[in-house]
């Protein structure tokens, strides 16, 4: 685990990224992407002063792209204490399983025969997750996971179900820091991966959404176990 000031020093390395022109939209995209790296965890105060020396952008431009995530559901904003990496309820990830479902398996059911680069994403975002068990560095398998998952999303071709499903995936992360044991969890799905993407590239579609429904059904119940057990906790 690292430090509590951590988030500070990845913005600052996001700087490089930005440029004298750059929007609020970029800066929310950037602390978007970290919570969906799962580098800022849930309960994190981000302090607009340090946010802002990180990135190198006013306290107008990080104000707008906080206001951007917190009508995403990414952070809140607490009269009087500032802005916080938002912490999900029991009902809240009971809900973000629901609409992955209806999402992801649509995309898997419903999509014509997809391009051969958006079969070769899924396969892509499987090998990187399976690379990063080797090396034993399950926060980056569980990275290479949203990636999978943002692939099946894709297969459906529309621009809106990509969004959506970024952003939800976003919010999943932060569930994802309620886990204890990285490992446990990320390591039974990297064969579930595998199996999806070939049977997507066989043209089984059906059988691959059948198969992430219950694969989508066993990580609600895990992560759902772990929230019951400390009700209340930040899940830091």
């Amino acid at each position: 685990m690292g430090t509590a000031e951590d988030w500070v020093e990845l913005l600052a390395s996001d700087r490089e990224l930005l440029d004298r022109t750059s929007t609020a939209e970029r800066v929310a995209d950037l602390l978007r992407q970290r919570v969906l790296e799962g580098g800022l965890a849930p309960g994190t105060r981000l302090s607009e002063e340090s946010a802002g020396r990180a990135l190198a952008v006013s306290r107008n431009t990080l104000r707008e792209a906080f206001r951007l995530l917190v009508h995403e559901r990414l952070l809140v904003h607490e009269f009087h204490r500032g802005v916080f990496v938002r912490v999900l309820s029991v009902d809240e990830v009971v809900d973000l399983y629901r609409v992955r479902r209806l999402l992801e398996t649509g995309a898997l059911r419903t999509s014509e025969e997809p391009a051969p680069e958006r079969v070769a994403d899924l396969g892509r975002a499987v090998d990187a997750g399976e690379r990063a068990a080797r090396r034993c560095e399950w926060h980056e398998v569980g990275t290479a996971n949203m990636r999978f998952h943002q692939a099946v999303a894709a297969l459906a071709g529309s621009p809106r179900v990509d969004e959506t499903v970024r952003q939800l995936l976003a919010e999943l992360r932060l569930a994802f820091h309620a886990m204890p044991e990285l490992r446990e969890f990320h390591e039974p799905y990297l064969e579930n991966n595998r199996r999806i993407a070939e049977l997507v590239g066989a043209g089984h579609r059906f059988d691959a959404a059948n198969r992430l429904e219950e694969y989508l059904d066993a990580a609600e119940t895990q992560l759902l176990a772990e929230y019951r057990r400390f009700p209340g906790e930040t899940h830091r």
